[in-house]
This record gives C-alpha cells, structure tokens and sequence, in this order.
C-alpha cells in the first residue's frame, strides 16, 4: 500500500456563525495519486481545499500530513512542510516576469545554487515557464499563467498540491493542457488533491473520485468506475449543477 501523504478525518467546518459547509468529511490522498472532488456548487469542495491548506480552521476533525497532525497550523507553516495550493482563478503577478514570479515559490531556500536547479527542472517539467521566462506575466494566455502557477507550487518539492478549479475559464484545448501537467505532476511523484467543476474531465484524469454533497462524501472509488455509477449520473453529472 502506498503511503498516505494527506489525511482529512472527519471534518466539520464553516464561516463565521453560518451552519457548517463541511459535516464529518474523511479524504485520504496518497504518494503520486490524484484524488478529485466534483459535486454541485455549495457542497464544500473548495472549503475542503480551504481548510486542508490552513486558509480555515476545522471545528473539528484533523488535518495529518506525512503523519504530523498539522490541524490549524498556518499556510506558510504548512508549505514549509510540504503541502502547496494553487487557488481558484489566476494568482500571477501580472506585472512581474514569469522568472520573478517562479521564484517566490522557492522564497524560503536560502542556498541559490538549489534554487536554480528547482528553477531548471521546472522549465523542464513546464517548457512554456521556459521559453516565457522573462516575459511579462500578464501578457501570457489563461492556460500559459496556470502553468507559471503550478511551477511556482513545485519550487518547494511538495509531496501535496491542492488545486482548485484550474480549468476554469480555459478553452477546450488548454484544459487539456493543464490536465495533461496535472498528469505528469502525478507521475513525479507529487500527490494531488482537485477540486474541478468539469467532473467528466477531473474523473478521466484522476486515481480516486469522491463525489460531495451537503458536505460530506457521498460516493467515492476509482475515478473511472465513477464515470459508470448511475449514482453520480444522478447526483450530479445527469442534471445542471447547483449554485
């Protein structure tokens, strides 16, 4: 059995005085899998992501990475541990050049050396970080800047990535695209926890499907198998999604 790098056990969590998002959610991710989270809007998908990175704090439940219970411990503390997360939408710096933006995720390696090997190997992993990187940032496409973003994620080596809608607002071809560097941050080695409202996409590309609704897992298994469950065809993949 591969090693379990994120664990979410039971979780409940919420905004302010609001009735809990999150209602006894349990999510396992393992060394080099890729797990998705689809369901309609409004069933906790990205509060997961939220409390998973320390952006929220869980009333109750626990986060354990590589086996530390990391519960409520702050973003940074938990990068500097090895879980990164790509938020929803586009977070580059529009006026920096890719180089500079690349490099802020390597921001707590002190030793220079290392951090131009990190830079190289993500120019490798991501050839467009590598012919764009001394252009400016905002000037690249909506799939091109995705791509900045997950480099800049890898500029620490995480074990975990949490990434939130990266298709949103792609066009057919650059989905694919980013799906496809979804696939080979798999196969370096890198777990990776998704949230993606293009479920169809999410579940072809990814090891294990859990399928939320009213915040918690409602179905989960190989994400293929999911495709066939008339289950999820009913909850959520046969009707338009909520919210």
């Amino acid at each position: 059995m591969s090693e379990i790098v994120l664990a979410l056990n039971d979780l409940e969590a919420g905004y302010g005085r609001a009735a809990l998002v999150l209602r006894g959610l349990s999510v396992t991710v393992e060394a080099g899998q890729v797990v998705c989270l689809v369901g309609p809007n409004g069933a906790g998908k990205s509060t997961v992501l939220r409390v998973a990175s320390g952006l929220l704090a869980p009333r109750s439940g626990t986060v354990v990475l590589s086996g530390e219970d990391v519960t409520g411990l702050a973003p940074q503390d938990l990068l500097t541990r090895g879980l990164a997360h790509v938020l929803q939408g586009h977070s580059v710096f529009r006026e920096m050049t890719v180089a500079e933006n690349v490099l802020l995720g390597g921001f707590t390696v002190r030793d220079g050396a290392l951090l131009a090997r990190r830079a190289e190997r993500v120019k490798e992993l991501f050839p467009v970080v590598g012919e764009r990187w001394g252009s400016i940032a905002g000037l690249l496409s909506g799939g091109q800047q995705k791509q900045v973003e997950f480099a800049r994620a890898l500029m620490l080596e995480p074990r975990v990535v949490l990434l939130d809608e990266p298709s949103m607002g792609l066009d057919p071809r650059t989905t694919q695209t980013v799906f496809d560097q979804i696939d080979l941050m798999r196969r370096t080695g890198v777990a990776v926890l998704l949230v993606e409202q293009n479920a169809r996409r999410a579940l072809e590309t990814a090891d294990v499907g859990c399928v939320l609704d009213l915040g918690t897992v409602h179905i989960s298994g190989p994400a293929r198998d999911l495709l066939a469950d008339p289950r999820l065809g009913a909850l959520y993949l046969g009707g338009a999604a909520r919210g």
